[in-house]
């Protein structure tokens, strides 16, 4: 190879090498651009993190050492009768709980008001947050009426039902034309209970329903119409499919609530008649029987149940925006 051609090839060598560095470079910044690592993105990112701080120090002051606390204590034997004979006993009082036939009663019990209060609620609720959403005349006054029920504290509401089914004093057996006591038996108890929940939480379920419904565009109605379907076709083809992320969150918030039912139960009937549900059954516990630890267990068994539950309505919310997206 010529001397003059030495020069020729370095330079090439070096225009490569140049060309390779500047991909490296640019690669490296298209990657940072494609993470969002820019510097604006950094800075924007350490101060949300700045921001949550505070909330997330008090959130876990409030909640997250509570629930430490309760799973702590629900290793230990600890029955404040008995202060000398505390110790710890590992998952011994899971099992003492799990083993009784009074926590499997109350679940049924727990389970029946859940399933039976919420499904009522649905069907309820969805026909009032129709009555809401399509009032032409009055409509505030409508909106507002409906919601009264919810803005009752719920003891005075159990309270009101209470009075309203006692013999003597309340209004239905002068209706029924009987002299039933209603809150004496475990069915009439727990048709008591189902409709004070019911009236209590129908409107926020209509609530929470009528935001689905505003969001379900007038042109698929007036297309369907024009297709010629009637409106229960219309509400089962085009209104139901449109909300259905909207009736999942109210069927999670209520479903979670009715889970850890207390006022109403413990106020008119005190878990008497297989009435007790499992709030009941753990505030027993570490109330009336100063039992910590098997109080503490069954405390953290409710709070595993709510977690489990919010999980599959969670899932399935996931599963219908996947739908609704088209994606497979």
């Amino acid at each position: 190879m010529s001397q003059a051609a030495e020069p020729v090839i370095a330079e090439q060598v070096d225009d490569d090498e140049e060309r390779a560095t500047a991909a490296s470079r640019g690669d490296r910044r298209g990657g940072d651009r494609r993470r969002g690592l820019t510097d604006r993105a950094r800075a924007e990112r350490s101060l949300a993190w700045k921001l949550c701080a505070p909330a997330v120090v008090v959130m876990l002051a409030v909640t997250a050492y509570p629930i430490a606390y309760a799973v702590w204590l629900s290793l230990q034997r600890y029955d404040l009768r008995f202060p000398n004979e505390r110790g710890f006993v590992g998952l011994q009082n899971y099992v003492d709980v799990l083993r009784a036939g009074l926590w499997w009663q109350d679940v049924a019990a727990t389970v029946i008001i859940t399933v039976i209060t919420v499904a009522l609620e649905l069907v309820v609720g969805m026909a009032l947050a129709l009555v809401m959403h399509r009032a032409v005349f009055g409509r505030q006054t409508v909106r507002a009426s409906i919601l009264i029920p919810y803005g009752i504290v719920t003891v005075v509401a159990a309270f009101a039902w209470q009075f309203a089914f006692t013999p003597d004093l309340g209004f239905v057996n002068q209706w029924l034309n009987t002299d039933r006591a209603w809150l004496t038996e475990r069915a009439t108890s727990f048709l008591v209970i189902t409709l004070t929940e019911v009236w209590k939480t129908t409107p926020f379920m209509a609530l929470l329903l009528l935001a689905g419904l505003a969001t379900v565009p007038d042109v698929l109605q007036q297309a369907a119409k024009v297709d010629g379907a009637n409106a229960w076709q219309r509400f089962f083809k085009v209104t139901l499919p449109n909300i259905k992320a909207a009736v999942l969150v109210a069927l999670l918030f209520r479903t979670l609530d009715a889970v850890r039912i207390f006022d109403s139960v413990f106020i008119q009937t005190q878990g008497a008649n297989g009435t007790e549900t499992l709030s009941i059954l753990g505030y027993s516990q570490l109330i009336n029987r100063l039992n910590l630890g098997v109080g503490s267990a069954v405390s953290v068994l409710i709070f595993l149940i709510v977690i489990l539950v919010a999980f599959l309505f969670v899932k399935g919310f996931d599963t219908e925006l996947s739908q609704a997206r088209g994606e497979r």
